[in-house]
């Protein structure tokens, strides 16, 4: 094929993620109950699972730090649409996260033909990975560092005499951002492998650079969320064993490039 043969391969696969994402995004705004009263504000709210487990799990050893009975904020809009840009917004990234393994199916089948038969049949299994991974990013970001951070900022207050009236995009923004950026963290050992069968990294190459690796993955992690201390450690910590998982997966094809 030539190089304008491929763009129109490429443009029809965009069209059809594209369409993937806003058939996600108009199932999500139809459900707006589901998506913000049960998913965006549940963080806000102190039976929120993750705060029960941790409040259990505190006063198990004698400490009572993640139990509370409301969160000392008010959500605030200061804008005439705000509501309505906000709705559409949301609705627009939970279609990318629903539409995400179909966007991964995409990718598959624009790189596939290029593939040797083996590769082919390897490369389905690295599919229904990436989309696992996502999915476990995504649950990760938003049932482990959203409510900490919520919680953390939330209840955070220099004196009594200030009251935390927080703007409704600053809130949303922090749970939406966080759990997208979450999911594509996960996705770094899909990221290894392809430019492994590339042949743009090396298992020798991510050694020899971890450490300039674990700054940049502190750095990310840093500007996906909050000025938190502990949400940054906690999104480095997986993200690092994703690595060195990485590493492994790059051993493994560079072996079959070899055979």
């Amino acid at each position: 094929m030539s190089f304008l043969d491929h763009l129109e391969q490429l443009r029809w696969h965009l069209v059809r993620s594209t369409v993937a994402v806003m058939i996600g995004t108009v199932v999500a705004f139809l459900n707006k109950s589901l998506l913000f009263d049960t998913l965006i504000f549940g963080p806000k709210s102190p039976t929120f699972w993750t705060y029960v487990q941790f409040c259990k799990w505190s006063q198990s050893i004698g400490a009572n730090i993640f139990c509370f009975e409301e969160m000392p904020f008010t959500l605030l809009n200061t804008r005439m649409a705000g509501q309505f840009s906000t709705h559409i917004w949301v609705s627009l990234i939970a279609g990318i996260i629903l539409a995400f393994p179909y966007i991964l199916f995409e990718i598959w089948r624009f790189v596939s033909p290029g593939l040797r038969s083996g590769e082919a049949r390897a490369s389905k299994g690295i599919l229904v990975f990436g989309g696992l991974l996502f999915f476990v990013g995504v649950l990760f970001g938003y049932f482990i560092i959203v409510p900490l951070s919520i919680q953390f900022l939330g209840t955070y207050t220099i004196s009594e005499e200030v009251n935390n009236l927080i703007d409704l995009s600053s809130f949303i923004s922090t749970v939406t951002s966080v759990t997208l950026a979450c999911g594509l963290l996960f996705e770094l050992p899909i990221l290894v492998y392809f430019g492994a069968r590339l042949g743009l990294i090396t298992s020798s190459m991510m050694k020899t650079y971890r450490r300039h690796a674990i700054v940049v993955i502190m750095v990310l992690s840093a500007v996906i969320t909050p000025p938190d201390v502990a949400s940054q450690i906690l999104v480095t910590l997986p993200v690092l064993v994703l690595y060195e998982v990485g590493i492994f997966i790059a051993k493994r094809v560079e072996k079959q490039n070899a055979v």
